[in-house]
């Protein structure tokens, strides 16, 4: 099936917007028309994969980047952070009701068949209901469909079954009662009742299918079996081939042709308040291991100074190309990158700072891919270095990541979910009937 329309909506790091550019190339190749609402900076990427663009603030990246956003990402559960998010709250506001009207704006350019949408683009599926056309929910992390098999992505796994379980879930739904007011005003300006329940934030009874699409590897998480049909995992989506074509720059070729496999340490876009001094701490890690080490700067200002010759700092490099020659990979633990790395084969040391973050590490630690993991907040140079001989010495580490690598390229997570927008599609009009106009 092919020649529809589909919109996807997403905002937030790269790791939000790569699998959904993966997934509008699959989308694409399957002769639907495709388009990303998305923040300008990610414009140049898509439109270089062949997919319309359409544009939706970048305010809220921008904020998170200032010296608040900062000490709020960085400073998680600090009385210091607690202060710099009420000042953020203020200042989120309006950047939400923009993106809202982002997103519809992108609807009425686009008149899409069906929209595809990442959580934080909440406005998607009231613009889907009040065009009267399917609204399928992209997930990186298990947030959003209860379980008692395990809890929600950002809370603890603690021994106390599965009522507790599904109790985390109710807690996030219970959160997104923050977001019901401006939802609702936006709502009434579409002519469309306001939504009662706060699931119905991310969900409206009206809008069909209440479809949920978990881009996750079925060998990493396996499928619950009290999830309802509407919940599926389809396999990561992958934006680059797992043997990426891509040229490093002649100062890492030489680096990787000159020793051993290094060990990679990145913690992506996290932020940090003392950036200086975690490159110091990793490099005294590295150090200390007795490991080559090849340290990625991102977002967060990782960026050693006068290390020695036997580590080398680089700025971005695609992870599909990086991370399988590797001994080890050191990370945040972020959807995107835990994904990549499980791919690659190689084992893994997670720091998480929060969020979904704890949640992967527990699974690179239950899956035997990966050394214990160590939280931000307790990381050190003496317990970084222990955790990376670990991951590179030990064989039933090595062997298990290996294992799991093959089993994920096997996969096509992708293909997975275009049989099930496919099926979504099914049935339904061609074109949105509703007008453009609204109040």
């Amino acid at each position: 099936m092919g020649g529809r329309t589909v919109l996807i909506t997403t905002i937030g790091t790269r790791g939000d917007v790569e699998p959904f550019l993966a997934l509008a190339k699959g989308l694409a190749g399957d002769g639907h028309a495709v388009a990303i609402c998305t923040a300008t900076r990610y414009r140049d990427g898509i439109e270089d994969a062949g997919i319309g663009f359409l544009p939706m603030t970048g305010a809220l990246l921008d904020l998170m980047d200032t010296d608040d956003g900062r000490a709020a990402l960085g400073g998680v559960g600090s009385i210091g952070a607690m202060r710099a998010g009420m000042r953020l709250a203020r200042l989120v506001r309006p950047i939400n009701r923009q993106m809202m009207a982002d997103t519809l704006a992108a609807a009425e350019t686009a008149r899409p068949d069906v929209i595809v949408f990442h959580p934080k683009a909440m406005a998607a599926p009231h613009v889907a209901e009040w065009l009267g056309i399917p609204a399928i929910l992209g997930v990186l992390q298990p947030m959003y469909t209860p379980t008692a098999a395990f809890p929600a992505a950002g809370f603890p796994a603690l021994p106390l079954g599965g009522a507790y379980n599904r109790a985390t879930y109710a807690m996030v739904r219970a959160s997104f009662g923050l977001y019901r007011k401006p939802v609702n005003d936006f709502r009434r300006s579409l002519g469309l009742a306001p939504v009662r329940d706060r699931a119905a934030v991310l969900r409206p009874d009206t809008a069909r299918p209440a479809m949920t699409l978990h881009a996750i590897s079925r060998h990493v998480l396996a499928r619950p079996a009290d999830w309802p049909e509407t919940a599926q995992l389809t396999g990561y989506w992958f934006l680059d081939p797992p043997e990426s074509d891509w040229r490093p720059p002649p100062d890492l070729a030489a680096f990787l042709a000159a020793g051993e496999p290094p060990v990679h340490v990145g913690f992506g876009s996290m932020p940090s308040t003392d950036p200086a001094g975690r490159a110091a701490l990793v490099v005294e890690a590295l150090e200390q291991a007795g490991v080559r080490g090849l340290i990625s700067s991102g977002w967060g200002g990782l960026a050693p100074q006068g290390h020695s010759p036997r580590i080398l700092s680089i700025g971005a490099a695609p992870h599909a190309w990086l991370f399988p020659r590797m001994a080890a990979v050191v990370h945040h633990g972020g959807a995107g990158t835990a994904a990549a790395g499980f791919r690659a084969g190689v084992p893994c040391v997670i720091c998480p700072f929060f969020g979904d973050q704890p949640f992967w590490a527990r699974r690179s630690v239950d899956l035997g891919v990966g050394a214990p993991s160590i939280p931000q907040r307790k990381l050190t140079a003496e317990r970084l270095a222990a955790a990376i001989r670990q991951a590179v010495s030990d064989p039933s580490i090595r062997q298990r990541a290996a294992d799991l690598g093959r089993l994920i390229r096997d996969e096509d997570g992708v293909r997975s979910a275009i049989a099930l927008v496919n099926a979504a599609l099914g049935g339904k009009p061609g074109r949105a009937t509703r007008s453009s106009t609204h109040d």
